[in-house]
């Protein structure tokens, strides 16, 4: 059997057109890599100074990739990441139940971690003896219940971390004072807190913590930090990393990546960064106790 020309040329022409449909396309989007590529990431405001950090340091290491953070209440940080605003989220719990099983129905792993310890603080004006509390004193000012003293309860925001964790740990669901009041921002808790004696604020230890004092010992000087006597407990203790880590301090809180990406692109390795070597030392400068790290107590005496 004999082709024509005419139908040998179709036929070539036919299978150059195919081979060109299934070659690359020009106009693909290019997906971004681990170390490479634009992602945007919600993130707890609470952790604003230290991940501002992280990104500076992952983005030193590989300056094809950019990290765009957006700072928010933790509520909806994780609102970002169900409605894939966000592929990655850093805040302060984990998934639950109910998260994991909506993230699964869009046939996604979704991956968690925890990265550190973290803790709340409680601050109060320089000039406001009442700086070491017990948690039944604790607990009775975020219940309003106290009577020994007229307090001004001051969260950062109505939706933040700080606002649940004190809602569920604390006072166990129920109600804050009439009068507690949001100050919208960290930074304006702690000026509110300066200028009110009677104020008490409830803050990130992040916020508070002097990341260039190399001993861990150095707290803002604008506000007094509360010392705290856990249930049980014999010290007043601030929120330093070993306490934390010993769990001694009270408040103390998880501080977590989640992940929800199709792939294997730059949210998991900013995430995968935050666990390494490199992303715990940059943890440990802003006060919190890193849980990726192999870290040995030893006792001291101070002369």
């Amino acid at each position: 059997m004999f082709f024509s020309f005419t139908k040998m040329n179709a036929v070539y022409l036919a299978a150059v057109t195919l081979l060109v449909a299934c070659g690359p396309n020009p106009n693909a989007k290019k997906l971004d890599t681990a170390t490479e590529g634009t992602i945007h990431i919600s993130v707890d405001e609470t952790y604003r100074p230290l991940i501002d950090s992280e990104i500076k340091v992952f983005e030193s290491l590989y300056p094809k990739a950019h990290i765009i953070p957006s700072y928010k209440p933790e509520a909806d940080c994780f609102k970002d990441l169900l409605n894939d605003s966000a592929r990655l989220v850093i805040v302060t719990r984990d998934l639950n139940q109910q998260e994991l099983d909506y993230i699964k129905h869009s046939r996604i792993v979704p991956n968690s971690l925890l990265l550190a310890w973290d803790a709340l603080a409680l601050v109060v004006n320089r000039n406001n003896p009442d700086s070491i509390l017990n948690m039944e004193q604790v607990r009775g000012i975020m219940d309003g219940t106290n009577t020994e003293k007229k307090w001004q309860l001051v969260f950062d925001n109505a939706n933040s971390s700080t606002v649940r964790y004190i809602m569920d740990s604390i006072n166990k669901g129920k109600p804050l004072p009439a009068n507690t009041m949001a100050a919208k921002t960290n930074p304006e808790v702690v000026d509110y807190v300066s200028k009110n004696k009677d104020a008490i604020g409830v803050i990130g230890v992040s916020w508070i913590s002097d990341p260039n004092d190399s001993t861990s010992m150095a707290f803002t000087n604008k506000v007094s930090v509360v010392r705290l006597r856990a249930d049980g407990g014999s010290d007043f203790v601030k929120p330093y990393q070993a306490y934390i880590g010993i769990g001694s301090y009270p408040l103390k809180r998880g501080f977590f990546y989640c992940l929800k990406e199709p792939h294997h692109g730059l949210g998991t390795g900013f995430a995968t960064f935050l666990g390494s070597y490199e992303g715990q030392l940059v943890i440990k400068q802003f006060r919190l106790f890193p849980a990726r790290l192999n870290v040995v107590f030893r006792e001291a005496n101070l002369k």
